[in-house]
């Protein structure tokens, strides 16, 4: 006899639950995790896949006035790519919304094996995952891009090497409740093609 498999909406199986109840929460607000939590998070992001092991990633960790710190670098940023006076004045004021950013960095080891691409998909990987690990632990967040992402003016105010890349800033925090609904569910069958 086949075991049954649980379904998606079996509390026996909150690690599939986790998965499926992941969203974005774009409103959040303090408590952010806790020192100890914040330790799991990142011990989480040393699980992802990873290729021959090389660790191609590391964390800037923005809270209290590193939220400031890292609103001014963005900031500078802003100004020396020549962004609109309007881009400029918000970014300040772009890491306060949520307690806690985490700037997930791509830096890459220089291996004869692993190529580059593969690198950053590791470390775009514990974006994700550190994501997970905080909701496990009850907050939320989301995982924001944009073009502060790309820009290498930001990039040297957080003094990041030349081969380094921003591959996401991730906000944590409490969900504020939004009372919006839960988006529908598509069908996974939209998406496979059988080879």
């Amino acid at each position: 006899m086949e075991p049954v498999k649980p379904s998606s909406a079996d509390p026996a199986n909150p690690a599939l639950e986790l998965l499926l109840q992941r969203r974005s929460n774009h409103r959040l607000r303090a408590p952010g995790p806790s020192a100890d939590e914040l330790e799991s998070i990142v011990a989480a992001a040393l699980r992802v896949p990873d290729f021959g092991h090389l660790r191609p990633f590391r964390f800037l960790i923005a809270q209290g006035e590193g939220l400031d710190r890292l609103g001014q670098a963005m900031q500078r940023a802003a100004i020396a790519a020549g962004q609109p006076r309007s881009v400029i004045a918000r970014t300040p004021r772009m890491p306060h919304r949520a307690p806690l950013v985490i700037v997930a960095v791509a830096s890459p080891k220089p291996d004869p094996v692993v190529p580059l691409f593969d690198q950053q998909l590791c470390a775009a990987s514990t974006v994700l995952t550190m994501q997970l690990a905080a909701r496990a632990l009850g907050y939320s967040g989301v995982w924001r891009s944009g073009w502060l992402m790309h820009d290498r003016h930001l990039h040297r105010e957080l003094q990041l090497s030349d081969s380094e890349q921003i591959v996401g800033f991730l906000y944590l925090g409490t969900p504020v409740p939004i009372g919006e609904p839960e988006p529908a569910v598509e069908s996974p069958h939209d998406y496979l093609s059988w080879l």
